[in-house]
């Protein structure tokens, strides 16, 4: 167990990136996917193909499951994604042909580096070049351009970026990959202490997002739109229908770490995928999911390094030790 996704055997992630624009792109093949499912929570999603996952669509599961920076600019990379996939002669058999199916999200990260450079085909095609089992963690592919804590403006926001986990009990493997783009502080549910988030003028501690937007019945500035957005994935035996929900309880690992979330401003979403080798409960498999997703949020955190200008867990946590003196 390296504690990635990818200790689910059959799926393999793979990063891209343009680092002085803060732009990238993560990509998450499932060759061997049997179901899979979606849950969208947030008010402002980015999205493509969402709609063949519904349990009473015919589509099985996606070949792959595309997350970008660039806002619905992004999107474009995916087709770089269906390319590779086509290239190998992976995708749904038409009988004209095989059609690489590729669900995707976005997360708006146009005001970090540059709004005019975002992930395009090339980039999404080197991301499934670059896929394998290792999984980097921090300021990489979709995590490239991602900070929290929205809540008083640009100036006062944190670096995040991208986290894996992974839970296992006897035969069944769940594991979590998420893109922590949030308007709220990611809060450790164990020790209550807030690793990310709006910051105080000084820089050096933590505002309160959820303190600062209930302080303002009609709203606060919301800065544009952000999300988080991540998937799941198991070597359970699942239908659709159940792996719709076990994506419906990963959320709850949302909700563990982040405040405030779902917010109406944000596009989070929870892409879920199963390889069908373990008979296990939905309910035990949505729960470690839940978990899975909780640890990856906090390792995006914890592993997100400043750049562009925002501080990352590292040096704010520096700027509060010091301040304490």
């Amino acid at each position: 167990m390296t504690g990635s996704i990818t200790d689910v055997p059959g799926i393999l992630v793979g990063h891209a990136q343009d680092a002085v624009a803060a732009k990238g792109c993560t990509v998450i093949l499932c060759e061997s996917g049997t179901a899979a499912g979606v849950d969208v929570r947030g008010g402002s999603p980015g999205t493509r193909e969402t709609d063949c996952l519904a349990p009473t669509a015919s589509m099985p599961c996606p070949q792959a499951i595309y997350l970008s920076g660039g806002s619905a600019f992004g999107l474009d990379g995916a087709t770089g994604v269906q390319k590779y996939l086509e290239g190998k002669g992976i995708g749904f058999d038409t009988g004209a042909g095989r059609v690489p199916i590729v669900c995707g999200a976005v997360i708006f990260d146009l005001n970090v580096g540059r709004a005019d450079r975002r992930p395009d085909q090339e980039m999404g095609m080197q991301a499934c070049l670059n896929a394998g089992v290792k999984v980097a963690q921090g300021n990489v592919g979709v995590g490239t351009g991602a900070t929290s804590g929205w809540a008083a403006g640009p100036v006062r926001r944190m670096k995040t970026g991208l986290g894996t986990a992974s839970c296992r009990t006897g035969d069944l493997i769940v594991g979590a990959i998420v893109a922590v783009n949030c308007w709220g502080d990611v809060i450790d549910p164990e020790t209550g202490e807030v690793l990310a988030g709006t910051l105080t003028d000084a820089g050096d501690g933590f505002a309160g997002s959820q303190q600062l937007l209930i302080a303002h019945p009609l709203g606060v500035n919301t800065y544009a739109s952000h999300s988080t957005i991540g998937v799941v994935a198991s070597n359970a035996r699942l239908d659709k229908a159940q792996t719709s929900r076990v994506a419906m309880m990963a959320h709850d690992g949302y909700a563990r770490a982040i405040v405030p979330v779902h917010t109406f401003v944000e596009g989070d979403i929870i892409f879920s995928v199963v390889t069908g080798t373990v008979e296990a409960s939905v309910s035990v498999v949505g729960a470690l999911a839940a978990e899975a997703m909780t640890q990856a949020i906090l390792n995006a955190v914890r592993s997100a390094e400043s750049a562009y200008g925002y501080p990352g867990y590292e040096e704010v946590l520096a700027r509060r030790r010091k301040s304490r003196r």
